[in-house]
């Protein structure tokens, strides 16, 4: 169940290194100590690989680590331990157990008698709660309060990734626009953007992959099945990738022929037209100090002014206006309604008012912003025109 970072290492931005997370665990430690938490259990989740640079899939067994006001300990099945011994992590104790013995008791003795507990938030329910029940409800608390908002203000070097990342990604998307023509099957441009994405380097190729024509496009996730482009038929692609585990994630909706003056195209121009401004206005509404939920307001403002939506209802934008990125590809905090998170630099955010028209089409463009002290910055420009969507993009050297 292990993985590392294998491979050899050949972009313009470098690895999050020792030194940052080193650092990480000192911000974390610090809020441990304002809310009176003694100790932190982080699961094989990505705030695990966040925090020690340990790279570990979910399974059954527990396999995380305990950081204490002073202390990191892996906890590891003792069959693992040569494995982790190997991988590039931050030092720190290591604490095994046997199959037929329990990982929770071993936590609690690492805890102690008294002591307050906060678990990561991904760590599944299975192992939740047999460390209740050896330590009771009343030594337990939720580490997202801890986690949360540490995760969510990118360094310097975080951006970077991301950005290089976009970059990558922005750039398949370029080349897979050149295959689309008539025949060609959603499936070989998906097939492409794969292989492209591995040949550019991204950990693992693409990490998901949406190609939609006409009709398809106003399904937010796509439809079932294998679909062939045909003349004038609206293209929706949707991919990423990930970079030292950082995520891409871009979405671009074209034509590949000049819309007509009436009919289906005609009104997809309108769409399009609309889309982008509602985007712009997004962007525009993300102001350091803001509330995430003004952002989705602002998108929906636009939208509701040309008489769509209101709220969901379609035609009109089904969802968030915008989640936020990071180790995962979808993390708080959200562009969305309720989300009263004041927005801070470092903060990333994807930014697509999607805009469905139910059995006809759907246009989502999609890019990412981060927050800096002055306001958002794009990773990537948005989309020029619904015909022309790459205009100006230099090929990634």
């Amino acid at each position: 169940m292990g993985n590392g970072n294998g491979g050899g290492w050949r972009h313009p931005v470098a690895r999050i290194g020792a030194d940052e997370r080193k650092a990480r665990l000192e911000i974390l430690r610090s809020a441990m100590l304002r809310e009176g938490i003694d100790a932190v259990l982080l699961g094989s989740t990505n705030s695990l690989r966040y925090f020690t640079g340990l790279i570990w899939g979910q399974s059954e067994r527990l396999l995380g680590a305990l950081v204490t006001a002073k202390g990191l300990t892996y906890i590891v099945p003792a069959f693992e331990r040569s494995k982790v011994e190997t991988l590039p992590i931050l030092p720190g104790d290591i604490a095994t157990w046997e199959e037929h013995e329990s990982p929770s008791a071993l936590v609690a003795k690492l805890l102690g008698q008294a002591g307050k507990l906060a678990l990561d938030p991904q760590l599944p329910l299975f192992m939740m709660h047999p460390i209740a029940g050896i330590l009771g409800h009343d030594r337990l608390a939720d580490a997202s309060a801890l986690i949360g908002p540490i995760r969510a203000r990118k360094s310097p070097a975080e951006i970077a990734l991301i950005r290089h990342a976009m970059a990558i990604t922005l750039d398949v998307h370029r080349k897979a626009h050149q295959l689309v023509r008539p025949g060609v099957r959603a499936s070989e441009v998906a097939r492409f953007i794969d292989e492209e994405h591995r040949r550019m380097g991204a950990d693992g190729g693409a990490t998901f992959v949406i190609v939609s024509f006409g009709e398809a496009t106003s399904l937010p996730h796509g439809a079932e099945g294998d679909q062939v482009f045909a003349p004038g038929a609206l293209v929706l692609v949707d991919t990423g990738c990930r970079l030292d585990g950082y995520h891409a994630d871009l979405t671009r909706t074209y034509m590949m022929d000049e819309p007509g003056k009436t009919g289906t195209s005609a009104e997809i121009a309108r769409i399009f037209a609309i889309e982008k401004e509602a985007q712009a206005a997004a962007f525009a509404a993300a102001r350091p100090g803001a509330l995430c939920e003004t952002v989705d307001a602002a998108a929906r403002k636009v939208i509701e002014a040309h008489g769509l939506g209101p709220d969901y209802t379609l035609p009109g934008l089904p969802h968030r206006c915008g989640h936020g990125i990071g180790l995962e590809i979808h993390e708080a905090p959200n562009l969305v309604r309720g989300d009263k998170t004041a927005l801070a630099t470092g903060m990333c955010f994807s930014n697509e008012p999607m805009i469905v028209v139910p059995g006809k089409f759907g246009i989502r463009l999609e890019d990412h912003f981060h927050m800096s002290d002055a306001g958002p910055v794009w990773f990537t420009e948005p989309q020029p025109s619904l015909t022309d969507p790459f205009r100006g993009l230099a090929p990634l050297a």
